[in-house]
């Protein structure tokens, strides 16, 4: 079988790699002894690179496109094999074929959460995951950091360390960016971008170029999803008082609906009232006055009805009734009147207002 193939690898004159598969990154060219014949016919097509190897180090690159092979054509080479004047014997190098195409929907996540500091929630957990697509952009480094002498060489063997690369920028990736936990998947174009500006310089020591990076999906632990989903419903009742009372007005209703007979006719009631009590207080609740409105006095201070002109005014607090006195307005014998009292009284006789009248002269006597 030896004898058979170095005969065959003599005749060997067309170099070239027809690919089926859609995850082949390099393909090494097979021939008996790794033997070119002269004027061998290389042939490179679109999304290609052919790379000529002798003896460990890399020689000469082709694009796409068709090539005799002869010295003209191998610089390199024929530099390495000291050819001063052409050569018309078989050769030996190795040649690999890599591919040029973007490898796309290549997955990455994190296999554990993610901790980071976030500036509403503080510290959280994240867990991510999405697609990436990269392409080969330097043959040369790509052969010697990654595929080596692999005869075929896949996205499988290095989508493991891609993989890595990604999730250990995209903690830093999050941070750098400044976007709140909650605001991640309106942004997730924004922080794709900034995960595939921080790994480009690590893919660019492997020959690799990354085209796309997306973020599928940034999630929390199941715990603090729980807790905003509480707290986006209690965004969603909005106004308690009028949750209330439209919850409290169904119940009335479904006990009204209920056909329970004399005691559920009865228990109805009853529930009715007591909702009723509670719907009354809800109410009251809701129709309070505004913050705009008036305070009441404050409590322990009394206010007092004034008789002014024959027309009852009021009531006046104490620091009113004071500048009331001082007018003229409100003398000893005006009527006053305050709750608890049983009958309007002369100012002079209240104890609790003889400190406004303390300044002022007191009455004149009658003429004699």
């Amino acid at each position: 079988m030896a004898l058979w193939d170095k005969i065959t690898g003599e005749f060997i004159d067309i170099i070239e790699w027809t690919d089926d598969s859609q995850d082949t990154m390099v393909y090494r060219f097979e021939r008996h002894g790794n033997e070119i014949k002269y004027n061998a016919q290389l042939t490179v097509r679109e999304s290609q690179v052919a790379v000529f190897v002798n003896e460990g180090k890399i020689a000469d690159v082709f694009q796409p496109g068709m090539y005799t092979l002869e010295t003209r054509n191998l610089p390199i080479l024929s530099t390495l094999q000291g050819w001063k004047y052409g050569f018309s014997s078989p050769f030996k190098a190795e040649v690999y074929f890599l591919n040029t195409k973007r490898f796309t929907d290549l997955k990455w996540g994190t296999m554990n959460p993610v901790m980071l500091r976030d500036a509403e929630f503080g510290p959280v957990r994240l867990r991510a995951f999405g697609t990436y697509a990269i392409r080969v952009k330097d043959p040369a480094a790509f052969i010697r950091e990654i595929a080596g002498t692999d005869g075929r060489f896949t996205t499988d063997e290095i989508t493991e360390q891609l993989r890595n690369l990604i999730v250990t920028s995209f903690a830093g990736a999050v941070a750098k960016s400044g976007i709140p936990v909650l605001d991640l998947s309106s942004n997730y174009d924004k922080v794709g971008q900034v995960i595939r500006d921080a790994i480009q310089p690590e893919f660019d020591a492997y020959g690799l170029d990354v085209t796309t990076l997306l973020v599928e999906n940034v999630s929390l632990p199941e715990e603090v999803e729980k807790a905003l989903d509480r707290r986006s419903s209690m965004g969603v009742v909005g106004d308690l008082g009028r949750y209330t009372q439209f919850q409290t007005a169904e119940a009335i209703k479904a006990a009204a609906e209920n056909p329970g007979g004399a005691a559920g006719i009865g228990i109805g009631m009853a529930t009715a009232g007591g909702l009723a009590s509670a719907m009354g207080g809800a109410v009251q609740q809701s129709t309070a006055p505004s913050a705009g409105a008036a305070p009441p006095p404050l409590p322990g201070a009394v206010a007092y009805h004034v008789a002014i002109d024959g027309k009852q005014s009021g009531p006046f607090p104490a620091a009113e009734l004071q500048g009331l006195a001082r007018d003229g307005r409100l003398t000893r014998d005006s009527l006053v009147w305050s709750q608890g009292m049983a009958a309007w009284t002369k100012a002079g006789d209240v104890a609790a207002l003889a400190a406004l009248f303390a300044d002022l002269p007191p009455p004149l006597p009658p003429a004699a």
